[in-house]
C-alpha cells in the first residue's frame, strides 16, 4: 500500500456536493483552477500542449462505501464499480477537464465537478485512442433510452 499526498488543491465554484450537476444530461461546464503546490511546478513543464487532462482526486468528504447503490441517473441499483459514486472502497475520483491556460503552478480548466478544496492526487494528459463509435456506455445508455 502507499500513502497518497496531494499535489495540489481544486479551486471550484462548488462549496456543497448538492450543487454539482449529476444524473442524465448533467453538463460539467464550470471553470475552476487546479492549484499545484509550488515545489511541484516543474512537473507541469510542457502541459500547455494538451487540450484535456485527466485529474485524479480524493473524495475527501465522503464517508464509508456501498458496493451496490442507485445512482441519480437511474432507478435501478448498480455496482459501485459501474458508477461514479463518491461512496467507494478507495475514495478516488477521476475527471477529464479541458485545459484553458496555465499560469505558473495554476491550471485554469473547464469541466470541474469537484468541491472547492478537493485534494488533487495526480494529473495526466488525456490521450485516448478509443474511437467514439467503439465506446460502450453500458447501463447508462439503457437508462438514457428509458428517459426518452
Amino acid at each position: 500500500m502507499f500513502t497518497s499526498h496531494p499535489i495540489g488543491f481544486v479551486s471550484s465554484p462548488y462549496k456543497e456536493a448538492a450543487k454539482i450537476p449529476k444524473g442524465l444530461g448533467a453538463k460539467h461546464e464550470a471553470e475552476g483552477v487546479l492549484k499545484i503546490l509550488p515545489e511541484l511546478e516543474p512537473g507541469l513543464t510542457d502541459i500547455e500542449g494538451f487540450s484535456h487532462l485527466i485529474v485524479l482526486w480524493e473524495f475527501d468528504r465522503s464517508e464509508g462505501f456501498e458496493l451496490v447503490g442507485t445512482p441519480p441517473s437511474d432507478n435501478r441499483p448498480h455496482g459501485v464499480f459501474a458508477t461514479r459514486s463518491p461512496r467507494r472502497p478507495n475514495p478516488i475520483g477521476l475527471t477529464i477537464v479541458e485545459l484553458l491556460r496555465r499560469e505558473g503552478p495554476s491550471l485554469h480548466v473547464r469541466g470541474i465537478d469537484m468541491l472547492d478544496g478537493t485534494p488533487i492526487l495526480d494529473i495526466k494528459p488525456y490521450t485516448s485512442g478509443v474511437p467514439q463509435d467503439a465506446l460502450r456506455r453500458g447501463w447508462l445508455a439503457e437508462a438514457e433510452a428509458r428517459k426518452k
